[in-house]
């Protein structure tokens, strides 16, 4: 079983409680997807210096995020870790002086998870990039990843293509920027025809890209799914843009 390899545009946590367009395109993958083994989600939302593995078989759930409604805070997600798994992939990394740490399920996870699989049946571990490295060293790194997919396991990359809070509409259906349409069509173009280079040096390609990836937090994570789709053909699950500055594409290889 070779799994396919993932990128969601997770967006706002209220996602958790949407029922949207979005959502529905969650819904839809999961279904489309034969089951995994487990699931490896590399988050924008793990931050700081060094790459770890989460090895806890019982990962608690992480409330991330402040000053929203109630209910999203009583959101829960069971899901099991994989701490066989996640050693393994820390050994995969091993060059990388990747090593297991201590962590859970955060927001960049559990949102869309719920709407993918809603059972929480599927083991779950989360992968913590370095974004204190350039993108290519990410790149390279995640493709000693590929035997995972070999092994059953789902890899998803958990960010935004274009994700910029300091000028965020709060209407979710707000008109999009004019530079985060520019930019993630663009993205989508170099996706399409497959250029990873350009990708990889996103820094390059115009004005737009400095106000889509204005921190590249959530543009990084793009790269996992990126370099081991290699040449396989990507499709896209969701488009669109909320609030005006969120890019929520999504995209799989098949």
């Amino acid at each position: 079983m070779r799994t396919p390899v993932v990128f969601i545009g997770h967006g706002s946590p209220m996602n958790a409680l949407a029922d949207n367009e979005f959502t529905k395109s969650l819904e839809k993958t999961g279904k489309t997807i034969q089951k995994p083994k487990a699931i490896l989600v590399i988050s924008a939302h793990w931050l700081s210096t060094g790459s770890f593995v989460c090895c806890d078989d019982k990962p608690e759930i992480i409330y991330d995020f402040y000053g929203f409604p109630k209910e999203l805070y009583e959101i829960k997600y069971p899901a099991k870790g994989s701490e066989k798994t996640a050693v393994k992939t820390s050994k995969l990394l091993e060059k990388y002086n990747v090593s297991c740490g201590k962590w859970g399920i955060d927001h960049g996870s559990w949102t869309f998870l719920k709407h993918m699989y809603p059972k929480a049946d599927i083991p779950v571990f989360q992968l913590r990039a370095d974004y204190g490295k350039p993108a290519a060293h990410l790149y390279q790194m995640a493709q000693l990843l590929a035997p995972l997919r070999e092994q059953g396991v789902l890899i998803i990359g958990s960010g935004n293509i274009v994700h910029n809070l300091r000028i965020i509409k709060w209407e979710p259906d707000a008109e999009p920027f004019g530079w985060a349409v520019e930019f993630d069509e663009k993205v989508k173009e170099l996706l399409i025809s497959g250029d990873h280079a350009k990708l990889i040096a996103y820094e390059k390609l115009g004005k737009s890209a400095s106000l889509a990836v204005h921190t590249n937090d959530h543009y990084l994570p793009m790269m996992y799914p990126l370099a081991l789709a290699g040449k396989d053909k990507i499709e896209f699950t969701h488009e669109g843009i909320q609030n005006g500055s969120v890019s929520m594409r999504c995209f799989i290889s098949i």
